[in-house]
């Protein structure tokens, strides 16, 4: 039996749109897709759901929840170390918050009043990063240590792509595409090329309100840079491709685009922890990427070399896209073994 998306939130008693994040993120995948494209939902996506819900009320972030769900051997008193761990955080931030209004306070005086509510603002955004990133990861993190210089360049940025939506400029307009090229190198930066801040970052601006009043990247900014960047991609890979190939191409990449992001960040950190390529945990990281890279290449190989060769012949494909050569080279051994392992299985030898 499967349960379409707009049933589940309601039965949930979630929003779609919280379902869609789920999604996103890669917590909560639909098993399936109706014909008329709506996601559909099996038993054991809503057995998943239920587990989602139960530990996101028990005060774990999305982040925690997804680390949870993926050890599934995590024991109960581990869970309870993570909560511990949890609760810590929350009492730093709580004392980190005071001591900045003591300070506040303080450096007020009769002669020199600043706007109170533009300080207070800051508070709210400098905490919320403290509630999502560790003191240890805003040590590496560009917009942590260069606040007040990022601002300036993400303010111009901000205002370019409002004033090209405010044009109509279509996202295939070369001044989109560059915007969006120069938005997610910038990007890519100022995550110090971690794609796992990216997802934190993608999290934060959903569900901390004052993280689009902050920044004024508001959900049409990031989709229209989102849709640019997309058709520079497209337009690069339509010099490689037939009509018909770049039809499908067109019609599909955004399918699953949103998977992208967490699974290069499972990616990054099989590569760093030295996982080897033939391991179940690689495999399964190959499997996903090739699954995601046919829902919009296909399944036909010689559609397939020509898209290898478009990465080959074309450096501004990687832009933005988090995949260091060193990420790059694991997982061409990990899909290595995984195909010999299939032409092993079906009696035949690999082409060389």
């Amino acid at each position: 039996m499967l349960i379409q998306v707009g049933e589940l939130a309601k039965r949930a008693g979630i929003s779609v749109r919280t379902l869609h994040h789920y999604e996103q993120t890669g917590l909560l995948l639909p098993s399936a897709r109706s014909a008329a494209g709506y996601r559909l939902y099996n038993l054991a996506d809503v057995q998943r759901l239920h587990m989602i819900q139960a530990l996101a009320k028990a005060g774990l972030p999305l982040a925690e929840i997804r680390g949870f769900l993926e050890q599934a051997s995590l024991s109960l008193s581990e869970l309870l170390d993570v909560q511990i761990t949890l609760l810590d955080k929350q009492l730093r931030s709580i004392h980190t918050l005071r001591d900045r209004l003591v300070a506040l306070r303080t450096g007020l005086t009769d002669d020199v009043t600043p706007d109170l509510e533009s300080w207070l603002q800051t508070l709210e955004l400098m905490n919320m990063y403290d509630r999502w990133f560790s003191k240890e990861e805003l040590q590496q993190l560009p917009f942590a240590l260069n606040k007040e210089a990022l601002a300036d360049i993400w303010s111009g940025l901000v205002a370019e792509a409002n004033a090209l939506l405010e044009q109509r400029i279509p996202v295939t307009d070369p001044r989109a595409r560059d915007l969006a090229t120069r938005w997610m190198e910038r990007l890519e930066q100022d995550t110090a090329g971690k794609p796992e801040f990216l997802t934190r970052l993608n999290e934060m601006h959903i569900v901390e309100p004052q993280m689009q009043a902050q920044t004024g990247i508001t959900s049409p900014v990031i989709d229209y840079i989102t849709r640019a960047f997309a058709e520079s991609k497209l337009m690069l890979w339509e010099k490689y491709l037939s009509a018909e190939e770049m039809a499908f191409t067109r019609a599909h990449y955004f399918d699953r685009m949103m998977e992208w992001p967490p699974l290069v960040a499972k990616l990054h950190r099989a590569q760093r922890e030295n996982r080897e390529p033939a391991s179940e945990e690689a495999q399964k990281l190959a499997e996903h990427w090739l699954v995601l890279f046919q829902s919009y290449a296909g399944t036909t190989p010689e559609t397939q070399q020509k898209f290898h060769t478009a990465m080959q012949r074309e450096p501004d494909l990687m832009k933005g896209t988090w995949m260091t050569p060193a990420v790059l080279a694991w997982l061409q051994q990990a899909i290595g073994v995984m195909m010999q392992r299939r032409f092993s299985a079906s009696g035949d030898s690999p082409i060389r």
